[in-house]
């Protein structure tokens, strides 16, 4: 397989450990989270709002995350931010791959559980949630660039174990 445009992207990401929030939007998968956000929006409710808008509830500065309790379930919407997070990760992984990659969540109504995905009968990506009430990132650069390293995981395990993603 050819490296793609996209897995050049998120190694990029990954490599850049000082990235600011004006190049983090314009990375790969950051724009693959917007579009999952714009794709959720069936009434046009959000189409007056910027990209940085719509990325504003992952980000989580000290002070936000200060006056966030210890312990807590997640809401809805969190829970939902979380799956569209991953839902972004996965679709980058299928656009550098061309394999089809299926998220799976399973949560703890007291914020931990685990989050993976699949591709054919590979576990591309597998993590361990912990905290879901408080997940975030401090900077937008800091989304990216963990967002980055996901996708360039999932596409590494994705090439080295090809015979396990195209069984037969």
């Amino acid at each position: 397989m050819q490296e793609t445009t996209a897995v050049k992207a998120a190694a990029a990401v990954t490599e850049s450990t000082a990235m600011t929030d004006s190049e983090a939007i314009d990375s790969t998968f950051v724009k693959e989270l917007i579009k999952q956000w714009r794709a959720q929006d069936a009434h046009g409710a959000w189409d007056g709002k910027s990209d940085r808008d719509l990325l504003e509830p992952y980000i989580l500065d000290k002070e936000k995350r200060r006056e966030m309790p210890i312990i807590g379930d997640p809401d809805p919407e969190t829970l939902w931010r979380l799956e569209l997070f991953y839902n972004a990760v996965g679709l980058s992984i299928e656009r550098a791959t061309g394999v089809m990659v299926t998220p799976m969540m399973k949560m703890h109504h007291e914020g931990f559980g685990r989050m993976i995905l699949s591709a054919g009968r590979l576990i591309v990506v597998n993590k361990q949630l912990r905290d879901v009430h408080r997940f975030g990132f401090p900077t937008l650069a800091k989304l990216a660039e963990d967002g980055g390293k996901l996708v360039t995981s999932g596409v590494e395990m994705i090439r080295k174990f090809p015979d396990v993603v195209n069984f037969a």
